[in-house]
């Protein structure tokens, strides 16, 4: 989990979430849409991968990048249960 939360922490990072929400993505695609170096994305992507939120598939020499929606539902579960959210119980007044 604190892989997870860490991976989330960064902009770039939940900035690839939000484009490979739109469906997987090469990284030659996602590499494009930053100002910065490929060693640097290829850096995000492995954070990422190694949060188990992306996983990846290979075509020929190109690598396709997916989101994982467990482990994002995961956080979410982690976090609703963190703030009570979702777990109201009904007061006598409600019944």
């Amino acid at each position: 989990m604190n892989n997870l939360f860490k991976a989330l922490s960064h902009p770039v990072r939940r900035r690839i979430i939000a484009m490979l929400r739109q469906g997987p993505m090469g990284s030659g695609a996602i590499a494009a849409a930053f100002d910065m170096s490929w060693p640097t994305v290829t850096g995000h992507l492995n954070a990422l991968k190694d949060a188990e939120l992306v996983s990846t598939e290979k075509h020929g020499q190109s690598v396709r990048y997916r989101l994982e929606i467990s482990a994002v539902e995961e956080a979410m579960a982690f976090l609703m249960d963190l703030t009570g959210t979702g777990s109201r119980t009904p007061k006598e007044d409600d019944q």
